[in-house]
């Protein structure tokens, strides 16, 4: 169980995270959900200690990261798969780890055969792919048989057959009883993969849910549109505070205005609308709409004008 409660977090004049509290329970996986620039990073490094906060508090299983005994046989973590000294062995790497925490040597060549890298366990790190990197720190946060485990950005550098794994493995360690904290931009794979959602933007808590609830709750939010002077309704639609997208067949999808007001606004300008129908709604449709004011920096999509919210490129 991770426990935040106000966690401030001040760099400078910067606050990379202000106020945040939530909860991650043991038994599913959480994602951390946020722009860049939202804080995630700075707070995940807050719960294993690595940073300390300026005001709140975090714990683990009830007792902050620095008191625990053993950390690595408490919990887990792939923060920066790269922070690898590059000229060890992937192995050697493991063993250094392990003798840190006293944990058996066995268990340095199980973790290596899980993450699918026995057979390269003697090659220095420093000449591993993105994607070996990303297996070898997993292994790094297994290495303890933690109960509670943190991954940032996981599946990068990953191909099709790593990513299905890591996801795979993900929802095995949550159905064992583990608190399991996944931050992650691919949000088609959090959709498959997560089972609850922290997200956060500028530093503060947006939302704490369900994946499915938080989808459904932005789902009557979402109509495609198609007109024959769509170029004068999107400009129009962007002032009222919607966001505007490309959809094919020159229609676009309206975020963040029902069809009544859309079918309004059209009226009121003399605009025939050729079509007006519900759009379904993904796990990134629900996320761009609802963080779309806390991203910092915006840009137009091609081909329709209008998108850029603040006209900065």
């Amino acid at each position: 169980m991770i426990e935040a409660r106000g966690l401030v977090k001040r760099y400078g004049q910067v606050t990379a995270v202000d106020g945040l509290s939530f909860d991650v329970p043991p038994g599913r996986v959480t994602g951390f959900l946020g722009p860049n620039g939202s804080g995630k990073s700075t707070t995940m490094r807050m719960i294993v200690g690595l940073d300390a906060p300026d005001a709140g508090s975090v714990t683990v299983g009830g007792r902050p990261y620095r008191s625990l005994p053993w950390p690595l046989r408490e919990v887990g973590a792939l923060l920066e798969a790269k922070a690898i000294h590059p000229g060890r062995s992937a192995r050697n790497h493991l063993v250094a780890l392990a003798q840190t925490n006293a944990i058996p040597g066995r268990r340095v060549d199980e973790v290596l055969e899980l993450v699918g890298l026995a057979a390269v366990a003697r090659r220095r790190a420093g000449t591993f792919s993105l994607g070996m990197g990303q297996r070898l720190g997993i292994a790094a946060a297994l290495l303890g048989d933690p109960g509670v485990l943190l991954f940032d950005e996981p599946v990068n550098g990953l191909d099709p057959e790593g990513i299905r794994w890591v996801r795979t493995l993900l929802k095995g360690l949550a159905a064992e009883g583990r608190t399991v904290l996944v931050s992650s931009h691919l949000m088609s794979e959090m959709a498959l993969t997560a089972d609850h959602l922290v997200v956060i933007g500028r530093g503060r808590l947006v939302a704490q849910t369900s994946v499915e609830e938080f989808i459904a709750s932005h789902s009557g939010r979402a109509v495609r549109v198609r007109s024959p002077r769509i170029a004068d309704l999107v400009p129009a639609l962007v002032t009222t505070g919607a966001t505007v997208e490309p959809a094919g067949d020159g229609a676009v999808v309206v975020r963040g205005a029902d069809g009544p007001a859309v079918g309004d606004l059209a009226a009121s300008l003399g605009i025939a609308l050729h079509e007006l129908s519900p759009a379904s709604t993904s796990l990134e449709d629900a996320f761009m709409e609802l963080t779309a004011g806390t991203v910092e920096y915006h840009g137009e999509v091609a081909g329709v004008p209008g998108t850029g919210g603040d006209g900065q490129r």
